[in-house]
């Protein structure tokens, strides 16, 4: 463990609450969208469809599973695009600004897990909630429910990359190559990406046991310089959290640290945002 974190974070209760309110009120930058829409990708198993239900458990005040997550037995479970409109809570629980997009993972070919023109074809905004995804039937004009022009609205908004923590040693070269395909062509769009690094309790006993370590500890430190060799990434876009799986109760912590990354993630969202409107007073 190191004497001084190399990122800093509050963590008080005061921090947390700060954070809650800024999501619950937060509004995408300009008037040409009233969502954020956050599309999740990852290898089967990554812990996308967990990390949905864990922001939620967080408004909801407790633990939830509102994303289908799947057991070892069933990963993967998420085959069609679904949208998850993340609610503030509260005695209202209206919905906030986000949006997350989930999606069947990500696999290291053309031939297994999510297709590179599906995935753009999603970010473009193209294809329909509830589409069904499979490599032999990529999405077409023909695809029942296909978006022909697409607003604002309809595209995604930032593209949040979804990586277990316990297994960014054992994935393959094969896999890495499809994380850098996809960024250049997702970079592209203008679309920009962060990373979420799920299980980092799993890599550190010390952070497992006191989530408040997590950046004292070198061994998630090197982890994370890791995820980011693995994406063709900067770690300064990658942020650690602690999904919610077997727990019962939501603890502050854990929820500050899952509040962080959503935070990170909005502030690419209006980068975004920002940057399409430019180029549309530029036209």
């Amino acid at each position: 463990m190191r004497e001084s974190p190399w990122r800093n974070i509050s963590w008080t209760e005061s921090a947390k609450e700060d954070l809650t309110n800024l999501i619950r009120s937060y509004k995408p930058f300009g008037e040409t969208v009233s969502e954020a829409r956050v599309l999740l990708l990852g290898p089967v198993g990554s812990g996308k469809s967990s990390f949905i239900s864990s922001v939620q458990s967080v408004f909801s005040g407790r633990v939830v599973n509102r994303a289908m997550v799947g057991s070892s037995a069933f990963a993967g479970f998420t085959k069609k695009l679904q949208f998850y409109n993340i609610r503030g809570g509260g005695e209202d629980n209206k919905p906030t600004a986000l949006v997350m997009c989930d999606i069947m993972g990500i696999g290291e070919g053309e031939t297994t897990g999510l297709t590179l023109h599906d995935v753009l074809s999603v970010i473009k905004g193209h294809v329909p909630e509830g589409h069904k995804f499979s490599p032999d039937q990529p999405v077409t004009s023909e695809t029942t429910g296909y978006v022909k022009k697409p607003s604002d609205k309809e595209k995604v908004h930032c593209v949040v990359f979804v990586v277990d923590a316990s297994k960014i040693s054992s994935y393959s070269k094969g896999l890495s190559t499809t994380f850098r395909q996809l960024r250049q062509h997702i970079s592209s769009l203008g679309v920009h990406q962060v990373a979420v690094v799920t299980h980092v309790d799993k890599v550190c006993k010390r952070t497992s046991e006191d989530i408040t370590q997590v950046y004292k500890s070198q061994s998630v430190q090197n982890m994370m310089a890791a995820a980011g060799e693995l994406l063709g990434m900067a770690t300064s876009y990658i942020v650690p959290v602690k999904n919610y799986s077997s727990e019962l109760e939501l603890e502050e912590n854990t929820d500050i640290l899952l509040l962080h990354a959503v935070d990170h993630i909005l502030q690419y969202v209006n980068l975004y945002l920002q940057d399409t409107v430019e180029k549309n007073i530029a036209k």
